[in-house]
């Protein structure tokens, strides 16, 4: 019976873990970097909160094409009084120079109106408008800016799990050259052909490796975590990548004056600095729309009725109604439209030295951008050649210490340079496609 238990019970553990690993599996998403760059672009919830402030823009063009167009409202209004109101001129009660009163009327008033106005003539309109339609062009533009962002900050990531992933495979290798070792040196010693000393360093060398190793598994759960953050999906999902760290064949490195052209055309940063002097001309003509006429055609309806004890069912309702133009004329403001209108210039002159500035900026970026290309560039080629040299001296050493011609110093010596040479290549490929995120960056490019 005992035995039957212990099957069914690593029947359901089994069923269970399987059930597990279909879930697991099921909950990972492969990814390349141009679908992680696709994704955080589509569902990245700061791009989100940007979006609404399009849609906000599209709500302030709204409200400046109303001052275009007519208005209409319906009043009413109850009163009771409880003294009438008084009419001076009638009644009985004159005396000497003191002009007569009478009250009358009844002690319930209501009156409903409706007014409409129609603004055939509003200068303050149009400028409203197109500085409305300008905002909404800025909030598209910054929109832009964002995505160039969030997708630089992608691919820094995504790069960055690719090269935790490649350290932690030499890592790998690494420890294993060293577990070899060690077994080795402790073969050795037994046998009385080695030295205890041999034997400490080769287990110092595997123990050394093992944080190393731990450190980068938490750095790349880390970066997952980030990953799926910056793209927007379900934190507990979890992610593989499928592209791979390398370099395209025949690149290029672009030339600074090409590069400055074409950031100076296509940066979304640039693009809002220049619509900025727009709304700030924009801001100008509104501020002098505030000194001209604005002509409307106006009309009203009102009826109007009085009552006693609120009994308007039995009462009189009288009707009154008119239709004309009106005109207004501000004469004096306090110099308030003055100020306006020099603090909208005074904004255009600061628009204007901004972008003068960032352009200057942009000559220095771009400079920084191309320099830091040509010299990671330059240190991979070299790290190319030195591990290629460190594997090609560890492979000697290897060779001569299993004929019993090198010592196990000299072959540790050569793993560790062999290591070394590998992270110090692997580290200035990502520091040189890192620039290239940074020149895409620059450029204005996703």
């Amino acid at each position: 019976m005992n035995n039957k238990k212990k099957i069914v019970y690593t029947l359901l553990l089994s069923a269970g873990f399987l059930l597990f690993r279909v879930h697991t599996i099921a909950q990972s998403l492969s990814l390349s970097l141009p679908d992680a760059v696709s994704l955080a672009i589509k569902n990245n919830r700061s791009l989100k909160v940007s979006a609404l402030d399009i849609d906000k823009a599209g709500e302030d063009i709204r409200i400046a094409r109303s001052l275009a167009l007519p208005a209409a409202s319906l009043g009413g209004q109850y009163l009771h009084y409880f003294t009438l109101p008084a009419f001076f001129g009638f009644g009985e009660n004159g005396g000497g120079d003191k002009v007569p009163y009478s009250r009358m009327g009844g002690r319930d008033q209501f009156a409903a109106t409706l007014s409409v106005a129609y603004p055939i003539y509003n200068p303050l309109a149009r400028p409203a408008l197109k500085e409305a339609q300008l905002n909404q062009h800025v909030r598209r533009t910054t929109q832009k800016f964002n995505e160039v962002d969030v997708a630089a900050a992608v691919k820094q990531i995504y790069l960055g799990m690719l090269v935790i992933n490649e350290r932690l495979q030499l890592q790998y290798e690494s420890l294993q050259r060293n577990e070899k070792a060690l077994q080795d040196a402790r073969s050795l010693l037994a046998q009385g052909r080695g030295l205890r000393v041999d034997t400490l360093r080769a287990y110092t060398s595997v123990k050394n490796l093992q944080p190393d190793i731990l450190k980068l598994n938490y750095a790349l759960q880390v970066g997952k975590q980030q990953l799926v953050t910056l793209i927007g999906i379900d934190s507990v999902q979890d992610v593989q990548l499928t592209d791979s760290l390398a370099l395209a064949k025949d690149e290029q490195i672009p030339v600074a004056e090409v590069v400055y052209e074409e950031a100076k055309t296509q940066r979304p940063d640039l693009q809002i600095l220049a619509i900025n002097q727009q709304i700030s001309d924009q801001l100008v003509l509104q501020a002098k729309a505030q000194r001209l006429p604005v002509v409307s055609l106006v009309g009203q309806y009102q009826v109007q009725s009085q009552a006693k004890g609120a009994n308007f069912f039995d009462a009189y309702w009288p009707s009154a109604s008119f239709a004309g133009a009106q005109v207004v004329l501000p004469l004096f403001t306090g110099y308030k439209n003055r100020a306006r209108i020099s603090q909208a210039k005074i904004n255009k002159d600061q628009s204007v030295v901004r972008l003068t500035d960032a352009q200057q900026k942009l000559k220095t970026e771009v400079a920084q951008v191309i320099a830091n290309l040509n010299e990671t560039f330059e240190r991979m080629k070299t790290q190319v050649q030195v591990k290629e040299t460190a594997k090609l001296s560890y492979d000697i050493i290897q060779y001569r210490y299993s004929k019993g011609v090198a010592s196990r110093l000299e072959l540790t010596d050569a793993e560790l340079a062999l290591t070394t040479a590998q992270l110090n290549y692997l580290e200035a490929v990502f520091e040189y496609l890192s620039a290239r995120i940074e020149l895409d960056r620059t450029r204005g490019r996703n």
